[in-house]
């Protein structure tokens, strides 16, 4: 018989199993929330927040060494990193204390320790077992490596040994050119370090349409990224003064550090998932359109699935299950409705799907593109920054894609998200009047340019 008896049980309190809870306890559930770590999870403590902190000083460093060109007198004196530390510590646990009041008030009671699954309806923490009418698994992602790179801590190491470096490399090597490699490589230039990225695909950002890709190549070429791609990996030995990382080819690479940013894999290993008949592939656990497993009483959200590994992905997963087990309608998510975004200097941001996604679904003569350069907005020329927006629509139908690359760009998805979900006409967006000046406006001209009346967009 279990120890205590609720009805939800959820394992990880990362962004899936700490929205899930939330959710459920609104919904007048009773919820145990068990976490080994720190509710939050990765996004809170080791990603998505503690990352983009340490992005806007890098955005601040950059601002102070180029003040001239905007007529301001200022001096760079270096990075301190103890005290940016401490900024980014600051806000991370500014969020943690408001979280965890949060979840005190809606009555979720919360377990330290590392729980495992005993049953369809039971997770052991210890000596003491929590049964509940459903169990949510949320147990999150941990870093990657590749077979016989063996990550030190020390001259090999992850994001989160990155995030806790306590200094500014003076070189590093960057394996992998997805979000987490190319934010990364984005930091440490405006710090100061010598950053060349390998990757092992075409482009950097391999997932965002190739259009974007191109340009964030370009901009990184200008700040004097490094970047070597359709280039693989082969060995890293280690140095006196570091790493030295042999490619395909016979290149060689030598710096301070590695950074091995090649993706996040799930953490499910040694939690008596496969025991109690949960199917899995890779390690993922399988879940079908509404998030549940192949038990019924079972449910998996976030990083420990096969979906988008975003923490926003996670809360809509995680409102969804609650939902779905309180017993209201729910409808599956639309997970190229997702906005997407790689928050770099300049940023990346997407929703909907790429041109060659678009033309495999709809066929290539039945799609229609075009691409506003951001030179020709004015607040753009203003931040003094350079990129596009991209649309992909289906010809004489909805905007199916939207791509953007610039400064701030993740900033406009919102309007990027309701175009695409709500299915809207490249002239039904061209009717609406963007605030001037503002980066929107390249969102609204290139609709204006799509429905066959361009402004400012020359040809």
């Amino acid at each position: 018989m279990a120890d205590v008896s609720v009805d939800l049980v959820i394992l990880g309190g990362g962004s899936g199993g700490y929205a899930c809870a939330l959710r459920a306890a609104e919904l007048g559930m009773s919820v145990v929330l068990i976490e080994k770590d720190k509710v939050g999870g990765t996004c809170l403590h080791r990603g998505c927040i503690p990352t983009k902190a340490l992005l806007h000083a890098a955005e601040i460093a950059d601002a102070t060494r180029d003040s001239a060109q905007f007529g301001v007198r200022a001096s760079f004196e270096g990075i301190d990193m103890a005290a940016v530390d401490a900024y980014k510590d600051g806000v991370v646990g500014k969020l943690y204390k408001g979280l965890t009041g949060l979840v005190r008030s809606r009555k979720v009671q919360v377990v330290e320790g590392a729980g495992r699954l005993v049953s369809a309806t039971e997770v052991a923490v210890g000596d003491t077992t929590y049964q509940g009418r459903h169990v949510v698994l949320a147990t999150g992602s941990s870093p990657r490596s590749l077979p016989g790179l063996e990550i030190d801590g020390d001259r090999v190491i992850t994001s989160d040994h990155a995030l806790t470096l306590g200094r500014v490399p003076g070189s590093v090597i960057v394996l992998g050119g997805g979000v987490i490699g190319v934010e990364f490589a984005s930091v440490w230039s405006s710090f100061g370090a010598e950053v060349t990225i390998v990757e092992a695909l075409p482009h950097l950002l391999p997932t965002e349409d190739e259009t974007s890709s191109k340009q964030i190549e370009r901009a990184f070429r200008r700040r004097k990224i490094g970047f070597k791609v359709g280039t693989r990996f082969e060995r890293v030995e280690r140095t006196e003064s570091g790493v030295r990382v042999s490619l395909a080819g016979g290149a060689q690479l030598e710096a301070e550090l590695l950074l091995v940013a090649v993706g996040r894999g799930p953490a499910s290993a040694g939690l008596g998932f496969e025991q109690v008949g949960v199917r899995m592939e890779r390690g993922f656990v399988v879940v079908d359109e509404l998030c549940q497993t192949s038990v019924p009483t079972i449910s998996a959200v976030g990083d420990l699935i096969p979906t988008l590994q975003l923490a926003h992905v996670g809360f809509g997963e995680g409102i969804l299950v609650a939902e779905r087990v309180a017993g209201l309608p729910v409808v599956p998510i639309d997970y190229a409705g997702v906005p997407r975004v790689t928050y770099s200097d300049p940023e990346v941001a997407s929703v909907g799907l790429t041109e060659p996604q678009a033309a495999e679904k709809y066929g290539p003569d039945k799609i229609a593109t075009v691409t506003y350069d951001l030179a020709g907005n004015g607040k753009s020329q203003i931040l003094r920054t350079s990129g596009a927006v991209k649309l992909v629509s289906v010809t004489e139908g909805p905007v199916v894609g939207v791509h953007m690359v610039g400064s701030r760009v993740g900033e406009l998805l919102a309007e990027a998200q309701l175009i695409y979900n709500w299915e809207a006409l490249p002239a039904e967006v061209a009717q609406l009047i963007h605030a001037h000046p503002t980066q929107s406006e390249a969102v609204g001209e290139a609709h204006l340019a799509l429905a066959g009346k361009p402004l400012h967009l020359h040809g």
